[in-house]
């Protein structure tokens, strides 16, 4: 379980296909505060630790990534020298400071657009047709693994949607969507709670 504030960015240092495929990702966390066996969120994906290494500072870790989760996020994410935002696994205790994030990706978005607004950025992310439904004004998304707030929400006439969203500078700086563009990929993970209420509406239906 996270939360969707990011930690620290980190680099794929090393990508291998060995069954499934293998990812050493350089981080600036402490290798002591890293647990074998322990769960990471890379760009909104859930990853298990497998191996550990470095120091304080310059520390790795790697994961094994199945063809489903591959195939689920965003093509080409998983390659050498790919930037990623990094939250380690809640726990007990720790402020929930973003929402209820499991770190299972449930499609794929697109950045539409990019606008400078004073000295935040205002993003536009189209949304595939089945996660629509999911995404209100005012309620949370996970984008790459950044717990964000929907500003707008427009349906468009083929089912998709585009969502709006306002970057502050510090979220800009310590994660990767400060560099993105229009056309860049994302990870997306609707809130749990949105889920939950379409199935029970569905099933009232």
């Amino acid at each position: 379980m996270f939360t969707g504030i990011v930690t620290a960015t980190g680099t794929i240092r090393e990508a291998r296909q060995d069954g499934d495929l293998r990812a050493v990702i350089a981080c600036p966390f402490d290798p002591a505060g890293i647990a074998i066996g322990a769960s990471i969120a890379c760009s909104g994906v859930c990853l298990t630790v497998v191996e550990k290494g470095g120091a304080p500072g310059d520390a790795w870790f790697a994961v094994n990534i199945s063809g489903e989760s591959v195939a689920r996020t965003v093509p080409g994410r998983w390659r050498e020298g790919t930037a990623l935002n990094l939250e380690p696994a809640l726990k007990l205790g720790d402020e929930l400071g973003g929402h209820i994030v499991t770190g299972h990706v449930d499609g794929v978005g697109q950045v539409v657009s990019v606008t400078p607004a004073g000295d935040s950025k205002v993003f536009v992310i189209a949304a595939p047709k089945e996660l629509a439904p999911y995404l209100a004004p005012k309620g949370s998304i996970t984008v790459d693994g950044i717990s964000l707030t929907v500003n707008e929400v427009s349906d468009q006439p083929d089912g998709t949607c585009h969502f709006t969203l306002n970057i502050i500078p510090h979220t800009a700086e310590v994660t990767t969507i400060g560099a993105m563009q229009a056309g860049d990929g994302v990870n997306l993970e609707i809130d749990v709670l949105a889920r939950y209420l379409q199935r029970m509406q569905s099933l009232r239906g």
